[in-house]
């Protein structure tokens, strides 16, 4: 019996020449991450069980993006203790303002991530490195502690669920929506504790950052993992950026999945996630008489230079709605530049748009961007529960960086084919 993807590298990893979905076993891993919510619980887990080390000072990634520039005293004091942490143990990879990004767009950026590689982070969205054939996933901040002392994880490997999008669907239609559509169609548990591993000729035209935004909302499926086979888009992406041998994986044709869904996305239009769930979804041009107060464009999710791109192509010589609030955040520092360098920034900011330094910020209903009682925004985040961006009664829609774009022009949510 052949092997998934997903269950190659982590045979790999656990010296194992096979393994099947249900079998407990221990990976050794290439990275281990977190941020400046979880890092600060792992750290007082070390410091409570003795252990003073960590296995490999070059294969932990510290990002400080959550609340990163500090919104007050709290966050101020979780970043002081990240730093100290990785001053004391000499932490290669940490990312303080100035030099940090959003950690899921910040790793595969700067090649600490690569193909085959088995990853973990304290954050739920770790999953996104899939998007170039790492198998990726979040845990505990008590699991990422014993990981950054041992460089090991004790898990039970996933079944699979291959997913096959066929067809021709409208110019507009991005990662965002394909993940989007999918989770409409299975719900938010409908791959619990399993790898969504996607594939297709729809996912054979996506860009990498279409890939990555698909595997990045695997977790809001209950997916244990995302993943996509590396092409040779997939190779040109991480080839400018390795400093490392990584290896590619890919499925055998007999390997075994759970379930195989195929989808034919023929004339299908971006789609949109309602409150208060990412499986409530509609059609965009179902939602057109919903009016919203704020836009936000950016996080791990859709804050690339091709979201950026896509965005400011639609609003370019237009002017955000005078009831709305439009908030850019680049999900790193060099992606700023880059909008700097493309003239991007000048186009949010003549429209009316507010531009921001990467954070995570209002994705968690941190800052930049609270909601207030009764407040609609539509984003291009990843989780649209109750109370997400702010206030209990706000409401939350999630989209594409196109129907972002559109939206903020027109002050309710729309197609782009309005506006572009």
């Amino acid at each position: 019996m052949g092997m998934t993807i997903t269950e190659k590298i982590l045979a790999a990893h656990a010296g194992k020449d096979y393994v099947e979905p249900g079998e407990l076993i221990s990976a050794k891993l290439d990275g281990v991450l977190s941020n400046d919510i979880t890092a600060p619980i792992s750290i007082k887990e070390m410091a409570k069980i003795g252990i003073d080390g960590v296995f490999d000072r070059e294969k932990i990634f510290l990002v400080l993006d959550h609340f990163v520039p500090n919104k007050d005293i709290a966050s101020a004091e979780q970043c002081r203790m990240v730093r100290e942490f990785a001053k004391k143990h000499r932490i290669k990879h940490f990312y303080d303002v100035g030099q940090m990004g959003i950690e899921h767009a910040l790793l595969p950026e700067q090649g600490l991530v690569l193909p085959g590689d088995a990853v973990i982070g304290a954050d739920s969205h770790t999953c996104t490195y899939g998007g170039i054939g790492a198998f990726s996933t979040g845990v505990g901040s008590t699991d990422a502690a014993a990981a950054m002392a041992t460089g090991e994880l004790w898990l039970k490997v996933p079944k699979s669920i291959k997913f096959v999008y066929k067809g021709k669907p409208d110019k507009w239609v991005s990662g965002k929506d394909l993940i989007l559509h999918t989770i409409g169609d299975i719900g938010v548990d409908g791959a619990l504790y399993q790898a969504m591993e996607f594939t297709g000729e729809v996912i054979d035209a996506l860009p990498v950052d279409g890939r990555l935004t698909m595997c990045n909302m695997a977790i809001e499926a209950g997916g244990k993992s995302g993943i996509i086979a590396p092409d040779e888009k997939t190779l040109e992406y991480v080839r400018a950026r390795a400093k490392r041998p990584f290896k590619v994986y890919q499925s055998d044709p007999d390997a075994e999945y759970a379930d195989i869904k195929e989808y034919d996305l023929t004339g299908m239009e971006p789609q949109v996630a309602c409150p208060y769930l990412p499986e409530n979804t509609r059609p965009v041009s179902a939602l057109a008489d919903t009016w919203v107060d704020q836009v936000v464009i950016g996080a791990c999710t859709n804050g690339r230079i091709s979201d950026l791109r896509t965005a400011a192509k639609i609003i370019a010589g237009k002017k955000v709605h005078p009831d709305v609030r439009m908030i850019v955040i680049p999900a790193t520092q060099e992606i700023y530049l880059q909008a700097l360098k493309e003239g991007l920034i000048e186009i949010f900011v003549n429209a009316g748009a507010a531009f921001s330094t990467p954070t995570c910020g209002p994705c968690l209903g941190g800052y930049m961007g609270i909601l207030g009682a009764g407040e609609k925004c539509l984003a291009t985040t990843n989780r649209n529960f109750i109370g997400r961006m702010g206030h209990k009664t706000s409401e939350l829609f999630l989209a594409s960086p196109a129907v972002a774009a559109a939206t903020a022009v027109k002050g309710r949510i729309a197609h782009p084919e309005e506006v572009a």
